[in-house]
């Protein structure tokens, strides 16, 4: 009995010294040896690097004009919109969201001839604008945006 249990004892601690010589070479294979340079690694060619994206100057005002909205500050936010079309928006679609929520602005705050404006220069800053069918049919701004594009 005793042999039997000290050679499941032995075979134990040499399954655990042969895992610790496994792990340990798994672990040197990855360090560089005393006294050698590691390779230096080559940076990624111009056409392999992923392409990045560069934020136009007016998207922090647009995003930032959007949330006032939606807080109800409709003074602030028209303010921060207009200010996110001088600052120049990359993209067609935050251009016509810009003039989208302007358009709301000005209708609400009874501006009509601006609310029909900005509802034609957001068709015309992306050609595929069109509202929501919620957004189509406001009270205030759904009137003056089927008259200002007929044809969404």
């Amino acid at each position: 009995m005793k042999s039997a249990a000290n050679h499941s004892s032995r075979a134990t601690a040499s399954l655990a010294l042969v895992a610790a010589a496994i792990g340990l070479a798994m672990v040197s294979g990855c360090a560089v040896p005393p006294g050698a340079k590691a390779p230096a690694e080559s940076a990624p060619s111009a056409d392999r690097r992923p392409a990045e994206r560069v934020a136009a100057p007016g998207e922090a005002a647009l995003a930032q004009g959007i949330n006032l909205y939606k807080g109800g500050q409709y003074a602030e936010a028209e303010t921060q919109l207009q200010l996110s079309l001088r600052q120049g928006l990359s993209v067609g679609p935050d251009r016509a969201n810009a003039h989208k929520y302007l358009a709301f602005i000005y209708c609400t705050s009874k501006r009509e001839a601006l609310c029909n404006s900005a509802f034609k220069a957001a068709r015309q800053a992306d050609p595929a604008f069109v509202l929501s069918k919620a957004e189509a049919g406001h009270p205030m701004w759904g009137p003056v945006y089927r008259k200002a594009l007929p044809n969404p």
